[in-house]
């Protein structure tokens, strides 16, 4: 019998079934079909288990978008460290704990691929050209071209400027207004949004741009942020008013840049050192002799930013939330700032980058906030090639995802003793991130430790690690610093510490998040 004749009488006794039969199978049979796949799939000896889901295509999205450390333990306790599931149509392979991060993060470039991962979601937000845009080579060399900001010299530069930005915030936010009164309350998560991209703006791309930038200005990286869910990650383009956002936020920050490094190269006033913008300008050419392009400065400078934005802006308000139900907590964070300060006769504004290195309690606070709030919950890879899973006789095959979870381990109690508790104490004398002391080596933005197998990796690791590590920490320690120092904050009666709201890709607090606040006896405001 001809295929096509087969097919034409199951399609006659469809038509022949009343309208209920109908509907039945419509529903049912890929129903069917999908738990006959995955029953198939489970005899197989080369693959993965999968969690079993009902419907198709979406999988397990539900569980896994709600609580994913919950679910991966879950899956953990039935299948082990590895399993895989379904997620809108993906297929995602999970390899839990350190051997897991060694697998992604290490894997060869050939293997596995982030731009193909990814390149879909960030694209809309930064541009064309730049990150995950383009072959990985590129973005190796535009890692290094951006570290040419990220020096202990330039650190050194950005302190006061930060301090001097945070000072600002705390006279002009309308939760602070310092000037004007003593006490007040304050909603956290869209605090330290705004003030976080303000002080990278000052710090980093210096004080033409951040004359440019105003509340509204931090409203549109806002905007690009509401790019970054699942939703976009499978449909990156739909006729929704948070896409249309989005698109309009990129290209008005994108011309912003553009009109400031035009009006630079027009009058030549180009400073290599002044700030990222002019060492971009200045020194971005790739090694094959091909410079970048002044949109693709423009892009990586929304890149550079949005990254840090992501870190900065969750631990910020997470640390917030934490020490306000933390008051002796508190106090231990302002006198180390106090005692730091005296020793050399000064008060605040005479905050330096090397005081920061002498505050072990505030860069242990941000350390531990890292730990229990990692901004990323997941980390995807697509496979290039059929993928063996170490030690096992599991092949992913080419086309799947990995996906890699340092968060997990962070709040797992196989790796930190009374991990749901906030003890930046625990680091006084622990340190589990072993990958200081692993194999260095260098993919072309620098040389970085080669080690990922630590429970603790809040940066990431492999040639994707977070270039800006050493920034988030004199941006942040600078900003707590600064808080410290000028009020102290508690929950409202009745408020608690927010739970996480896992429905964008990045770990924020659960609104409303809001603190009560109050002056200290040595505020500066």
């Amino acid at each position: 019998m001809a295929l096509t004749e087969y097919f034409g009488q199951l399609y006659a006794l469809f038509a022949s079934l009343p309208t209920a039969g109908k509907i039945a199978v419509v529903v049912f049979a890929p129903v069917l079909y999908n738990i006959l796949i995955q029953l198939a799939n489970g005899l197989r000896k080369d693959r993965v288990p999968m969690v079993f889901h009902w419907i198709p295509w979406f999988g397990s999205a539900i569980p896994y978008g709600m609580q994913p450390y919950d679910f991966f333990e879950s899956c953990r306790a039935k299948y082990g460290d590895v399993f895989s599931f379904m997620l809108l149509g993906r297929v995602m392979t999970v390899y839990l704990g350190p051997k897991g991060h060694e697998f992604v993060l290490n894997s060869k470039l050939a293997d596995v691929s982030a731009e193909e991962a990814y390149a879909h979601l960030t694209t809309p937000v930064f541009g064309k050209g730049v990150i995950y845009d383009c072959p990985n080579s590129k973005l190796m060399e535009q890692k290094k071209f951006a570290k040419t900001a990220l020096t202990k010299e330039q650190f050194q530069k950005y302190v006061p400027r930060i301090q001097e930005e945070v000072l600002d915030f705390f006279k002009t936010c309308k939760y602070f207004s310092m000037k004007e009164r003593s006490n007040g309350v304050a909603e956290v998560n869209t605090c330290q949004a705004e003030l976080t991209i303000l002080t990278a703006c000052k710090s980093l791309l210096g004080d033409d741009m951040r004359s440019r930038f105003n509340t509204s200005f931090a409203q549109l990286y806002s905007d690009l942020d509401k790019g970054f869910t699942p939703i976009n990650f499978v449909f990156p383009h739909l006729p929704l008013p948070s896409y249309r956002k989005r698109d309009e936020a990129q290209q008005k920050i994108s011309k912003a840049y553009m009109s400031l490094i035009d009006h630079r190269r027009d009058t030549g006033d180009i400073v290599p050192d002044r700030d990222l913008i002019d060492s971009l300008m200045a020194n971005s050419t790739y090694k094959d002799g091909v410079k970048m392009t002044d949109q693709e400065i423009a892009n990586l400078l929304i890149g550079i930013l949005m990254g840090g934005q992501h870190t900065s802006a969750a631990t910020s308000a997470w640390f917030v939330l934490h020490l306000a139900a933390e008051p002796e907590l508190q106090e231990e964070l302002y006198n180390e700032v106090l005692t730091v300060l005296a020793r050399k006769g000064g008060k605040l504004h005479d905050l330096l980058y090397e005081d920061l290195q002498e505050m072990p309690l505030i860069n242990n606070t941000i350390k531990e906030t890292l730990r229990l709030h990692m901004p990323l919950h997941s980390i995807f890879r697509k496979v290039m090639k059929p993928l063996v899973v170490p030690g096992t006789s599991y092949v992913v095959p080419k086309g799947h995802f990995v996906l890699v979870s340092p968060g997990y381990a962070h709040t797992s109690e196989r790796y930190f003793p009374q991990a749901t508790k906030f003890d930046p104490h625990r680091w006084d004398e622990t340190d589990t991130d072993t990958q200081e002391n692993s194999e260095s080596v260098d993919y072309g933005f620098g040389t970085v430790t080669k080690g990922v197998s630590s429970p603790y990796l809040p940066f990431g690791g492999g040639r994707h690690r977070c270039i800006g590590e050493q920034f988030a920490f004199v941006q942040l320690g600078t900003i707590l610093a600064t808080y410290v120092y000028n009020m102290k904050w508690q929950y409202k009666k009745g408020d608690k510490l927010p739970d996480v709201d896992y429905q964008s890709m990045v770990t924020l607090p659960m609104e409303p998040a809001e603190v009560a606040w109050e002056k200290r006896e040595t505020c500066v405001l």
